[in-house]
Formats: structure tokens, C-alpha cells, sequence
């Protein structure tokens, strides 16, 4: 009985564990480029039954275990075994804001912080003062030779990442159409975005505020495969507000089919030492 009261809490505990994953996407749902996270649990071992009193197989020679009748297999319980994210593709949202970028395809946009080097599909930036690209967060967006300046909002970003501006200072830096349509007298390629991959991007780590940092299982940041980049448009998180709703009633029906498991061995385990053992 004890064992089923084990069981039923590994359960409990799992699917608390589980909802924290939702609870975390919904609350996430309308971040940029937000990746879900997905709940991944495994069982722990099961216990082959066997009948040992039945025929006088209970007193056996040493090693003969496997001669006695087989009756089944006892679960033993269930732990969470990792929390990984979901990188599918959002969908892109048209902003017709020219500081805003997003990737179609895999690959990360590289940030500079106080900690080093970051990664992030958020392509929502800024430019400052100094005519920096930035994230809204304050962080230097990097190009492949350094911290991108364009000094000028007048740029486009083609779908290779390159970063091109235009030598003729008088034109307009509001004419989103010449920008489109790259009717430049003097267009300038000064740059490309730093854009990466890693070999295993299940192993990267978030760091909040859609940033990822690489780790030692994830391998260094690569070149990326196919990728194109969307000016224009940002990512929209891969959160499914209806999915994640029948996931957390199922969560909670699972929590309740648990809870119950644990209070009915109680209560027999209760009758056993009160009322049997008297």
C-alpha cells in the first residue's frame, strides 16, 4: 500500500511540473519569438510479480525465482526526465516597421550582453544615439564584424542578412517604399548579420527575455543551413493558446486521478492498522 501511495505522488508531482511548463507558455503567448516548453516524463523501472506461496514454491532452492508463476508487472511511479523547448517556426507578423527582422528557417539572431555573447529569434530592434542596432533591452545587435552601426535609418536588410544603406544622404529615411524596392543611387553593403546554429539546438539554454546561451552538449555556434531573413515582419511565439488549454485540464484531471489514488490507499492502509490488525 505504501508503494501505491509512492506511485500516486510521483504522479501528482509530474503533472505539477507539467503545468508549470503551460502556465509558463501562456504567460509567454504574446512574446516575440517565444519557443514553448514541453514537459517530458519517464517511468521509473517496473516490478516483475511472481505467486511464491502457491504449491509450496515458496520454499525454492536458491536462483530458482524464474520457476515460480509470473503474474505481471507493478508500475512503480514516474519522474519528469527534462523540460526541453519546441523551436517549430512561428508564424511572421507584418509590423511595416524597418527595425524589425525575423528569420524564416532556423538560425539566431547574435546579441552582445554583459555576459557574453547571446542568441535570440526576436528580431524586434531599435537604434540608438549612436546609430546602433539594438534590442529593447539595451543589447548591440552583432554583424559578422562586430556591433552593427548604420548611422542612418535609412538601411535595408536583405533575406541573406546583409545590411545595406544608402551613400546618398539626401534621400528619405521614411521612404519605406524606396527602401523596398532598393531604388538606391548609392546602395552600400556594410555588414551582414551575425546570424548562428548549433549542431544539437535542443541542448541551448534559455536566459529569459527570448535570449539563449549555448552549452557544452549543444556544441558551438555554427553557420546556419537555409534561412532567410523578413524585414518587416516579426516571429510570433509557437504557443497554441488552444492546445494549451486542453492540456492544462488534462493536467488537472490527471492531478485529481492521482490525489484520489493517494487518499483511497490511505484510508485502506487506515482501516488496515485500525480495524484488521485489532
Amino acid at each position: 500500500m505504501l508503494r501505491g501511495i509512492y506511485t500516486g505522488a510521483s504522479g501528482m508531482l509530474a503533472q505539477d511540473a507539467r503545468m508549470d511548463a503551460i502556465a509558463n507558455n501562456l504567460a509567454n503567448v504574446d512574446k516575440t519569438a517565444y519557443k514553448k516548453d514541453i514537459a517530458v516524463f519517464k517511468a521509473f523501472p517496473d516490478m516483475i510479480i511472481r505467486r511464491i506461496n502457491e504449491s509450496g514454491l515458496g520454499i525454492t532452492p536458491a536462483g530458482s525465482y524464474d520457476t515460480m508463476p509470473y503474474v505481471g508487472k507493478l508500475g512503480t511511479g514516474v519522474e519528469l526526465n527534462e523540460v526541453f523547448t519546441n523551436f517549430e517556426q512561428g508564424s511572421l507578423q507584418r509590423t511595416e516597421n524597418a527595425f524589425d527582422l525575423a528569420i524564416e528557417g532556423r538560425g539566431f539572431f547574435t546579441v552582445m550582453t554583459e555576459r557574453g555573447e547571446r542568441y535570440s529569434r526576436d528580431g524586434s530592434f531599435t537604434i540608438n544615439q549612436d546609430g546602433i542596432l539594438m534590442t529593447h533591452n539595451g543589447n548591440p545587435v552583432m554583424g559578422e564584424n562586430g556591433i552593427i552601426r548604420v548611422h542612418h535609418n535609412n538601411f535595408i536588410v536583405n533575406e541573406h542578412g546583409e545590411v545595406v544603406v544608402n551613400g546618398d544622404l539626401s534621400a528619405d529615411p521614411r521612404d519605406v517604399v524606396s527602401m523596398a524596392s532598393n531604388n538606391w543611387s548609392n546602395p552600400l553593403v556594410i555588414d551582414r548579420l551575425k546570424i548562428v546554429d548549433f549542431e544539437n539546438i535542443r541542448e541551448i539554454k534559455k536566459e529569459g527575455d527570448s535570449m539563449y546561451r549555448e552549452t557544452e552538449y549543444s556544441g558551438p555556434p555554427l553557420p546556419p543551413g537555409e534561412f532567410k531573413v523578413v524585414q518587416g515582419f516579426i516571429e510570433k511565439s509557437n504557443v497554441n493558446i488552444v492546445r494549451e488549454m486542453v492540456d492544462m485540464i488534462e493536467v488537472q484531471r490527471s492531478y485529481e486521478a492521482n490525489q484520489k489514488t493517494v487518499t483511497s490507499h490511505d484510508q485502506t492502509l487506515g482501516k488496515l492498522i485500525n480495524e484488521v490488525a485489532r
